[in-house]
């Protein structure tokens, strides 16, 4: 029997039976709209109320069409599912029903379980690639990996953020099933697959949308990446619910990250969304939405969001690793102790602080939110890939300190995740790339470098003109991660080191994770802390960070059975002294009745 799922969407292609496919469009700034399906006379569209469009055409998978939506303009559908020839091309109608699904009974995995492994499938190899690599990912004692966007982009190299069609798989990587079979290979593993979507913008290159649903958009309300998305209105609200959906059930994907919901002024579609999710898909399933939120709006997890990238606990330990200042780590270099101190006390370091790199408050209380509602990270890829040279931190910070900081991230209660080759300390740059027209590539380029110009290293246009060119092929080349290096022996013991830590969190933490709260934590030193958090079981873990190059009395160290010590030997740690570099982490089990 053929297994597969579908979610009804709105908007878009929908097979009706092998011969028939209904269109839908939102087109309310036209007057008339034609369906085109190639190998076909145009077939006029209904203009249904509110602004809608409809018709049952005899075609069905594999037609390609495009909506004659004026005289001189045919556009490809914005809910299109696949874009084989690109942003420009024609769309073509797909069956939801042609990838027989292995593991139909699949369920997810309960959030306490989540290790993340954030990845960019193009640079992987694509769907194909993906999959051949996931018996290693798994064998990490990762849990989920992470998808960079996959929404059509202009070419075959880009991150993903300058998508244009929310629905469309990235064709470069292969046909929409060969990502099912990734999902489905992963669910096999035992792997979570969440998908990273971008909701607050359209690319700058393919999004045809102004031109027949002008408002879709807000023309008084800009955003970084032009006019905002109105959510304001019933056919936009519904244009995304229906995305998030549509991968979370016709994709089976585990969760969604929502990139920069900052962006998105209508909070309250945000709000909604987790219930809205929850009511439509099925019960039983753990499905988990994340988001990225410079705005650290604490409201949102208490709303039903699973947790936040924690860009705060990232920032604190890059500068106490690397001494940098500059940009947005200028929040961050008045006292980046006491910043992770109050991340692993209370989730985010500004709550309502006025932020020095923009003077306005930032942030919301969030103490009283568990721990397990923040994802913490040392790498992602923003940043490593918004440095002017896209450096990881093996090339930045000094190994042993860097250990060290790994120990608090993989063991504390927050969420970890790790960035492809993080796991064996790869030394590889991770760059910013697309594949833009020449003209597109060269704003892109020149805006990069100007951006950069603020920067102490860059001040000068000759150093400018080194950072890589975002639109040459060998800038994605030079991104590409290598097995040569994986294999290389001071790699593998780093690979090994992760896979401890990791085998550790799986055995100690996880079990013990889920309703676990901070106690409290405190400086010690100039780059040392010392934190700790009530398990939901009752145990106490305590962990003592030194990054500093000199030993500090530790008076009050953590108690309980040693769980990871480094460079400690397992028996010391209690003797009131933590050494440079190291990292303690202990368990205080509750002691039984």
């Amino acid at each position: 029997m053929n297994r597969y799922f579908q979610h009804p969407r709105h908007a878009g292609a929908t097979v009706v039976d092998g011969g028939h496919t209904r269109f839908r469009l939102w087109a309310p700034s036209c007057d008339t709209v034609a369906v085109e399906v190639e190998g076909h006379a145009p077939a006029p569209m209904s203009r249904r109320k509110g602004g809608w469009y409809e018709c049952v055409f005899p075609c069905g998978p594999g037609a390609r069409y495009r909506y004659r939506v004026a005289p001189d303009l045919a556009v490809p559908d914005p809910a299109s599912c696949y874009q084989p020839d690109d942003v420009h091309g024609p769309s073509m109608v797909v069956d939801p029903g042609a990838y027989d699904w292995q593991y139909p009974r699949w369920s997810g995995r309960p959030w306490h379980d989540v290790v993340i492994y954030e990845l960019h499938v193009g640079l992987m190899g694509g769907y194909a690639g993906v999959v051949r690599d996931l018996p290693r990912i798994a064998a990490l004692g990762v849990t989920a990996i992470e998808l960079m966007p996959l929404s059509e982009i202009p070419g075959g190299r880009n991150w993903g953020y300058d998508g244009v069609f929310p629905y469309a798989p990235e064709s470069a990587y292969g046909h929409p099933d060969g990502l099912k079979a990734l999902v489905d290979a992963a669910h096999g593993l035992g792997l979570m697959v969440f998908l990273d979507v971008v909701y607050n913008h359209f690319g700058p290159d393919g999004n045809y949308l102004a031109s027949y649903a002008a408002p879709f958009f807000r023309a008084d309300l800009p955003t970084p990446w032009g006019a905002a998305i109105d959510f304001r209105q019933s056919a936009v609200r519904t244009f995304f619910e229906d995305n998030a959906l549509y991968w979370l059930m016709e994709f089976r994907f585990d969760g969604l990250r929502l990139d920069a919901v900052q962006a998105i002024a209508e909070r309250d579609w945000l709000r909604d969304l987790p219930a809205r999710v929850r009511t439509r898909t099925e019960p039983g399933r753990h499905v988990h939405l994340i988001v990225e939120n410079e705005n650290n709006d604490a409201g949102l997890l208490r709303a039903g969001y699973r947790a936040q990238w924690n860009d705060d606990a990232h920032n604190a330990l890059h500068v106490m690793l690397t001494g940098e200042g500059e940009g947005y780590y200028a929040n961050f270099t008045p006292d980046p102790t006491a910043a992770l101190a109050r991340v692993l006390a209370e989730g985010f370091a500004f709550q309502g602080e006025i932020s020095p790199v923009t003077d306005r408050p930032r942030g919301s209380p969030s103490g009283d939110l568990p721990s397990e509602r923040f994802i913490i990270f040392l790498q992602n890829h923003d940043q490593i890939g918004n440095r002017a040279l896209g450096e990881r931190l093996n090339v930045l910070a000094p190994e042993p300190a860097l250990r060290a900081a790994y120990g608090l991230v993989l063991l504390c209660p927050q969420i970890p995740m790790l960035f492809m080759g993080e796991e064996w300390g790869s030394r590889q740059p991770f760059l910013f790339f697309t594949s833009h027209t020449p003209g597109l590539g060269r704003i892109v380029r020149d805006g990069r470098r100007r951006e950069f110009a603020a920067f102490s290293h860059f001040a000068s246009e000759k150093t400018r003109d080194t950072i890589p060119d975002p639109n040459a092929p060998e800038t994605f080349a030079a991104s590409r991660l290598h097995d040569a290096e994986r294999m290389a022996p001071d790699h593998a013991a780093w690979t090994a080191f992760i896979h401890h830590l990791l085998a550790l969190r799986h055995r100690w933490i996880m079990p013990r994770l889920s309703g676990a709260h901070a106690i409290g934590a405190e400086v010690i030193g100039p780059r040392a802390v010392v934190a700790r958090w009530r398990m939901g079981d009752g145990a106490v873990l305590g962990i003592a960070l030194n990054l500093g190059d000199a030993p500090l009395a530790m008076p009050d160290a953590p108690r309980g059975r040693p769980l990871y010590i480094l460079p400690m030997a397992e028996t010391d740690g209690i003797s009131g002294v933590l050494p440079a570099c190291s990292v303690m982490v202990r368990l205080a089990e509750v002691p039984d009745e």
